[in-house]
């Protein structure tokens, strides 16, 4: 509020004297930017330099069941580690860790656009399978604080990072519990039982 110290009853809001500025014939908005422009290195013609002031490292270990007769797989265990600076709002965090956690699975296991000569052929819920809320698998966050001097108040990034290592993690989970690597997205039923008859027939 701006106000009057001699007479505290009249008073305006800030944002109405600044739409006022605004929307006014010979009004002026003030405004005012910023950039930061961090220390990084572009590649050179080998490929080689240092695009980020900072990284965010984080491992995800899953423990999965895989149905034989049928190729369903079902997680057991979701385990995600992550080195995320500070933690500056903690339970925002482990959010970010279990939602990218479902997302990055539903990415290993479910998702598939269709495509035929350029029209997609499942756009809808139906047919693309979203993984929802009753889909749920049991995820423990794992969080690593450091103090990273690039980031705000030491912080880094969960955003993506949170969803990177789920579709490897998972694949490899896979691998261990029936022998059969899956190298193309998503690792449908019907993939392992193929993979799955393929290792029969080879022995």
């Amino acid at each position: 509020m701006v106000y009057s110290v001699r007479e505290p009853d009249k008073k305006i809001a800030l944002g109405k004297i600044l739409r006022g500025a605004h929307f006014s014939k010979h009004g002026t908005m003030i405004m005012s930017e910023c950039f930061f422009d961090p220390d990084t290195e572009n590649f050179d013609r080998e490929f080689k330099g240092n695009t980020s002031m900072t990284y965010a490292y984080g491992a995800h270990g899953v423990e999965v069941e895989v149905d034989k007769e049928t190729g369903k797989v079902k997680i057991l265990k979701y385990i995600a580690a992550h080195d995320v600076g500070r933690a500056i709002n903690p339970m925002l965090l482990e959010g970010q860790i279990y939602g990218a956690a479902v997302m990055g699975t539903g990415y290993a296991l479910t998702e598939q656009l269709i495509q035929e000569k350029g029209e997609v052929m499942n756009p809808n819920f139906r047919d693309y399978k979203l993984l929802t809320a009753k889909d749920i698998i049991p995820i423990e966050p794992v969080i690593i604080e450091t103090d990273d001097k690039a980031g705000p108040y030491g912080a880094k990034g969960i955003g993506e990072p949170g969803c990177v290592p789920s579709a490897p993690a998972i694949a490899n989970a896979i691998y261990d519990a029936v022998g059969v690597r899956i190298r193309d997205l998503p690792i449908t039923p019907e993939k392992i039982l193929t993979a799955l008859k393929q290792k029969k027939e080879e022995k």
